[in-house]
């Protein structure tokens, strides 16, 4: 029902059972101004609370099945429908917790149902309608939502691979390239060069200024082909950044950089930096299940 960028739209169908908190106010000839009122009440926070996942992304951790299952324990004291929002709960568990987390949840929430049951005073018939699908439905929703959002994780994280992979094979053309200019227009230059040194040796005065020439413009040439090679085995940092921030787009996070705009990195720091933040990303996308980072 939920994930890291909030509910699902085609999920939302999930809102008609809401309608189990209203049975007994309906159907109950006892029913007094107090349920109507928690019915009405409990069911306008709930969809309050699923406007702003929708929107938002969810409260992280236990958070989210949390307080549904708050405010499902506060319904069924005066109303035994109240037990539909175990079954929200269980929603929320399933997609925002780990497996082990979730099916411990999944447990308690069973046991909450089955509490509610032998407290309740509802007549057996609205008390059979409240307890017996919540108790099946609790299970069916949750394990569902582990594995939508197992497949969830598992497709964001294909996602993020793909951008590594791309731009992991960018490096890789730059750096055959940088190893050609290198060997072959390097090694070409430093020819002249030694040519040029025995051409002055062996010429006259005029061969040897014009051969001095063309010493000095191919160390300059070698010079900046080596600074160019440097350049581009060099990692920058602002290229990385614009990386991690498709690479987190992509599993859903979102980036957000501060730095100062003035800041200038030596060429070493601004390296190990870069190395850092590639593997950084990789750790918030494989294991932090953030939505800000």
């Amino acid at each position: 029902m939920t994930g890291q960028q909030g509910s699902r739209p085609g999920s939302l169908w999930y809102l008609v059972f809401l309608g189990y908190v209203f049975l007994q106010p309906l159907f109950d000839p006892a029913t007094g101004p107090l349920q109507w009122v928690v019915a009405v009440a409990s069911v306008a926070l709930f969809l309050a609370f699923t406007a702003r996942n929708t929107v938002r992304p969810p409260l992280p951790g236990h958070w989210a099945p949390a307080l549904v299952t708050a405010l499902g324990l506060l319904v069924v004291l005066v109303n035994s429908g109240g037990t539909v929002y175990f079954v929200y709960a269980a929603a929320y568990a399933g997609s925002l917790l780990t497996r082990t987390a979730a099916t411990r949840w999944l447990a308690l929430l069973t046991g909450m149902v089955g509490a509610a049951a032998f407290a309740s005073t509802a007549p057996t018939t609205y008390l059979l309608l409240s307890v017996a699908p919540p108790l099946v439905s609790i299970w069916i929703v949750g394990l569902t939502a582990m594995e939508e959002a197992e497949r969830d994780r598992e497709a964001a994280a294909l996602r993020v691979e793909n951008v590594r992979i791309e731009h992991l094979a960018t490096l890789s053309e730059r750096e055959r390239i940088s190893r050609d200019l290198h060997d072959v227009l390097g090694q070409t230059l430093t020819g002249i060069v030694v040519r040029a040194q025995l051409a002055q040796r062996l010429g006259g005065a005029e061969a040897t200024a014009e051969m001095a020439v063309v010493e000095t413009m191919a160390r300059d040439a070698l010079a900046e082909v080596r600074t160019t090679v440097a350049g581009w085995r060099q990692l920058v940092l602002d290229d990385e950044l614009v990386v991690a921030r498709d690479a987190l787009a992509a599993a859903g996070v979102v980036l957000t950089v501060a730095r100062a705009p003035d800041l200038v990195l030596a060429p070493m720091a601004e390296n190990a930096l870069a190395l850092a933040l590639r593997e950084a990303v990789t750790n918030v996308v494989r294991h932090a299940r953030a939505a800000h980072c």
